[in-house]
């Protein structure tokens, strides 16, 4: 039984220190929830628990930025909307406009330095 229990303990020590570094050098981008800085005190002062925290609901996928997570995971009901702010949502859709834009300016070339009825 005691062989268990230093096992488990070493496990869980592994797990709190991989916890700490996935934690310190993942971007603060990369970062759900609160910053950086109260992460990583939540995973040293919470040694499973907070690792468990961390991989569960403080870090974004490979890839993804917290901005990406959030727009992936807004939809258009009261409550997803109310989270946003006014300025916010104001900056969200000029973004899209601007970026609608580009893609009219574009026109129907379908790749771009190609002219209309000429192959490429």
């Amino acid at each position: 039984m005691a062989r268990f229990l230093v096992i488990g303990d070493f496990l869980a020590a592994v797990f709190w220190v991989f916890s700490i570094v996935d934690c310190v050098v993942q971007p603060a981008t990369r970062h759900r929830g609160v910053s950086k800085g109260v992460w990583i005190a939540i995973v040293v002062l919470l040694p499973v628990i907070g690792g468990a925290l961390w991989f569960t609901i403080g870090r974004t996928r490979k890839g993804r930025t917290a901005d990406q997570e959030r727009y992936l995971t807004l939809d258009d009901t009261p409550p997803a909307a109310e989270r946003i702010s006014p300025a916010e949502q104001e900056r969200l859709i000029r973004e899209l406009q601007e970026e609608l834009a580009r893609f009219d300016d574009q026109g129907d070339t379908g790749s771009p330095g190609t002219t209309p009825g000429t192959r490429p």
